[in-house]
């Protein structure tokens, strides 16, 4: 198949050369209108109207071939495009490559890495785009003869450092963050720099993925290589419980200024941004700071790509009883790589988005808990403070904590739920313009 693809290449090439060198032949033949003419040395007659239409029509007829002929040229172009010599051995045919992303799953004690990584492995389309890492901390041979059992479907990196870490009095029963901290630095740094990776999707070894979860990266890594006001793309939804989401719009995504991790994707430029100054613990906290998020966004679905199932750990299980375990996992496979997700670029998306909000009717809490809303939808529900913030989702049931003042799923300072069949847009007044830090 290479060598008929050659052949057709210097064939197509061959007939392009041998055309014009034939056209250009045909017009240096052609006398000219003030050659002398004849074995008498009479001046050839001036052109008469029919030698004009010959001249004219020849004109477009050469037009209309080069044109062809460009067409040709860069018809070869193209094919030549996807070949590449090989030393010596023929030419070789180089695919266009779809980018590597690979998966990094942070583990640590668990031996349920089984359950991720048996579902990682079952999803994913293609080894060879989506190569899974498991980097491994606490050095639990048990958890580590579970990774060893997956062969070379894994690459299993042990992080080297398992001391404990000099800690202030107060913070020792935090110890447990800052080796979670000290591990994310040294397995990013494996990716990024020791393996060369251009891009990650990192989960923790406590999460289960949704079938269209390698879809969902795939489309959206260039989306966030070409928006600036973008940092990351999360699969997972903080306000997800079932209930709260609308399950007909599988395919409905968002911007978000909240970081929500949890199954998430960055770039080796974010990573050389935020390595250096890389924090001891609480890296998650940290990232949610205005110094390291500078305004930009996360993209992250309606419905989560991700669900976490471990409900021990560090955090001993701190919102999981109440929240965490009630996520709806997205069942149906969304072809997000055939979709057009450019309504998710900064302009496009804050337009519709803010039209969207603030052009919906106004109505109480009181309407949206004894479910009196009449219409379709979406419906806006104001607060104006911390205060009503917090009391208004609290008793609509979603999560009411904030983060250096960015609620979780806010996208300028609207968080959106479905509440009783209805969207619900709970939303700061008209002309908000920034977060206050101190609602935290």
């Amino acid at each position: 198949m290479f060598r008929k693809r050659g052949s057709l290449i210097l064939c197509g090439t061959f007939l392009f050369i041998t055309w014009n060198a034939i056209l250009v032949l045909l017009l240096w033949g052609r006398p000219s209108p003030s050659q002398p003419g004849g074995e008498h040395g009479e001046v050839a007659e001036r052109p008469t109207n029919d030698m004009m239409e010959d001249v004219l029509r020849m004109a477009d007829t050469f037009e209309a071939e080069l044109e062809m002929q460009k067409e040709i040229l860069m018809q070869i172009k193209n094919q030549q495009a996807l070949w590449e010599p090989s030393n010596g051995n023929g030419p070789k045919v180089v695919v266009q490559r779809q980018p590597v992303i690979p998966v990094l799953v942070i583990a640590c004690n668990r031996v349920t890495v089984r359950r991720c990584l048996d579902k990682l492995l079952e999803l994913r389309p293609s080894a060879d785009l989506f190569p899974i890492i498991v980097s491994q901390d606490c050095g639990n041979a048990e958890t580590a003869e579970v990774i060893r059992s997956y062969g070379n479907q894994v690459v299993h990196l042990k992080q080297p450092d398992l001391s404990d870490i000099a800690v202030r009095p107060e913070h020792k029963k935090f110890q447990g963050y800052y080796k979670i901290s000290r591990h994310y630095r040294w397995a990013l740094n494996q990716v990024f720099k020791t393996l060369s990776h251009s891009s990650v999707v990192i989960v923790e070894d406590d999460l289960e993925v949704a079938p269209d979860f390698f879809e969902y990266f795939q489309a959206l890594l260039p989306l966030l290589k070409s928006d600036p006001s973008l940092w990351c793309v999360s699969a997972w939804n903080d306000n997800g419980r079932d209930g709260y989401v609308d399950p007909g719009k599988a395919k409905l995504l968002y911007r978000t200024d909240f970081f929500p991790g949890l199954g998430w994707m960055l770039l080796r430029e974010l990573w050389e941004e935020l390595e250096p100054k890389w924090p001891a613990s609480f890296w998650d906290d940290w990232m949610r700071q205005p110094e390291q998020r500078r305004n930009r966004a996360c993209i992250r679905p309606e419905i989560s790509r991700s669900l976490t199932f471990g409900r021990k750990g560090v955090s001993l299980g701190q919102f999981y009883d109440k929240y965490l375990r009630y996520i709806k996992l997205n069942t149906e496979f969304v072809p997000f790589t055939k979709l057009d997700l450019s309504y998710l670029k900064e302009e496009t998306y804050r337009e519709h988005f803010e039209k969207e909000v603030y052009s919906a009717p106004v109505v109480t809490y009181e309407d949206v808990k004894q479910g009196q809303l009449k219409g379709t939808g979406p419906f806006r529900l104001q607060y104006s403070s911390k205060d009503s913030f917090k009391v208004l989702a609290k008793n609509l049931g979603v999560m009411d904590d904030l983060k250096s003042g960015v609620p979780r799923t806010g996208y300028r300072g609207v968080v959106s739920f479905i509440s009783r069949g209805k969207r619900i847009y709970l939303a700061p007044p008209p002309g908000w313009t920034q977060y206050d830090p101190t609602w935290s």
